[in-house]
């Protein structure tokens, strides 16, 4: 099984090589036409690879499809396979959306470029894919030997399902977040951006750009004032902090809502990376029509109680269903996620057509 991941994660890496070493080499504003096309990309890629998935766990490719599935006790065909691939790419990807209203909230408080912007979420992204790594290596193994920990996980997912469902969300400022405090209390940061770097070295030329192109490049009187030699954080690297903290917070959802569907570790982290993965096209596509969703934040909660119940009724479900009952979960959780998105749209466009009168 060693050689399914090492050509997975092999895949991966020249994926992301070739997204920032040549398609994104140089900083700039990323346009909704490049967004939707880089988001096409990744969709299609995350889609074609549950083909893979099905010959894959069909024909035992790489030792894949022969042991049993902690979640359901099942030996995992190729049909059965890219349905929960499918599944848990599914849950994963529209819990991700909602990961984009607090990344929009941190640029736009921290003030960061917009040509700046993918080079923070490349990096972001980067190192979710360790931690999110790390975490389904740890949840595997708890469900694999504590079969008890699904339905906590299960209890969980219901209980942020209602909270996010039924509680009103106070708005927050990323700049008066405790770990930025931390980070200001402890490491010195550049009062401005320092072109795309994250960090700077006091006493040495900086790429600083004005703000207006051809004017004036003010020093930065944090950088002039620090001892020669000394590096210093940029607001660049505090946007990034924010981002890889935030993912955690949102993994700790998104993490056991995609153990209710399979503990194989393979298709746990397939779909996880493949919805990460077209996080940050998505971001681009969707930034600036975030306010128009306003329905997609009741339908992940929906998901969410949905996973859960599920989680805590599999048994139930399968003998009341019968085999396809994860057919079924598909089924709703994509229904779910097309009402929301459908809903927010029309209504958007009947506020708009008020105001427009």
């Amino acid at each position: 099984m060693i050689w399914a991941w090492l050509i997975f994660l092999g895949f991966v890496f020249l994926m992301l090589a070739l997204d920032l070493g040549v398609f994104h080499r140089k900083s700039h504003v990323v346009g909704m036409k490049e967004a939707l096309g880089w988001s096409g990309v990744w969709i299609s890629l995350g889609l074609a690879f549950s083909v893979a998935v099905y010959f894959a766990y069909e024909n035992h490719w790489f030792d894949l499809g022969n042991t049993r599935d902690a979640v359901d006790g099942v030996v995992n065909n190729g049909r059965l396979a890219a349905t929960k691939y499918l599944t848990g790419y599914v849950v994963e990807k529209s819990l991700s959306v909602d990961n984009i209203f607090v990344i929009a909230m941190v640029f736009g408080s921290l003030a960061v470029p917009a040509q700046y912007q993918h080079r923070v979420l490349f990096w972001g992204i980067l190192g979710a894919l360790v931690m999110r790594g790390a975490m389904i290596g740890i949840g595997a193994a708890l469900v694999q030997n504590f079969h008890w920990v699904l339905y906590v996980f299960g209890v969980f997912l219901i209980v942020t399902g209602l909270k996010m469902l039924f509680m009103k969300e106070k708005e927050e400022h990323p700049e008066n977040n405790g770990l930025v405090r931390f980070l200001k209390k402890r490491f010195p940061i550049t009062r401005d951006f320092h072109g795309q770097h994250f960090l700077v070295k006091a006493g040495e030329p900086t790429s600083k750009e004005p703000e207006t192109p051809g004017a004036e490049v003010i020093p930065d009187p944090v950088v002039q004032a620090a001892p020669a030699g000394k590096w210093l954080l940029t607001p660049l690297a505090v946007a990034l902090i924010l981002v890889e903290f935030t993912d955690v917070i949102f993994a700790v959802d998104s993490i056991p809502a995609i153990f209710a569907i399979t503990a194989d570790p393979f298709l746990v982290f397939t779909s996880n990376v493949f919805a990460i993965l077209g996080l940050r096209s998505l971001y681009f596509a969707l930034a600036g029509m975030i306010a128009k969703f306003r329905y997609l934040k009741p339908a992940l909660s929906l998901i969410l109680l949905v996973v859960g119940v599920k989680m805590l009724t599999a048994k139930y479900l399968k003998a009341w269903l019968g085999e396809s009952f994860n057919f079924v979960v598909l089924g709703v959780i994509l229904a779910l996620l097309l009402a929301g998105v459908v809903t927010s749209l029309v209504v958007g466009a009947e506020d708009d057509e008020k105001k427009a009168g």
